[in-house]
């Protein structure tokens, strides 16, 4: 396992992330060019796949290194965008606000509506 002094750490998180954002950013423009041919109906230039960077060896292995319950580093290496793992990465806690957390009860009553509990219970050998 890779062991970082915060400022290298910091660093290489910064460097991960401009990685994943050029190699969105090919994605982006080679899926536009591949709408405008579609779209042409195939009287423009079929476009050809990006050439990706490479994925920097300085990267391979990089921990997520977030301080856990015991007080140790993360050793998780499958990292999201944000240069940290699925259990420290800071996904949706919910809805915070009046209005979000009343479109999330509608979706809940929606998903458990009366109708379902019964096309459910006709499918149940």
């Amino acid at each position: 396992m890779l062991t970082l002094d915060p400022r290298e750490s910091v660093r290489l998180r910064r460097f991960w992330r401009h990685h994943f954002e050029e190699c969105s950013r090919l994605s982006q423009a080679y899926e536009a060019a591949c709408n405008a041919f579609i779209e042409s109906g195939g009287a423009t230039r079929n476009p050809r796949p990006p050439a990706y960077p490479p994925f920097p060896n300085k990267l391979r292995g990089l921990p997520c290194g977030t301080r856990n319950r015991q007080g140790e580093p993360c050793k998780r290496t499958d990292l999201m965008l944000n240069g940290r793992c699925k259990f420290h990465g800071g996904m949706s806690t919910g809805p915070r606000s009046a209005a979000g957390q009343s479109r999330a009860l509608a979706n809940l009553a929606k998903r458990w509506a009366p109708d379902r509990h019964e096309a459910w219970d006709e499918r149940r050998p």
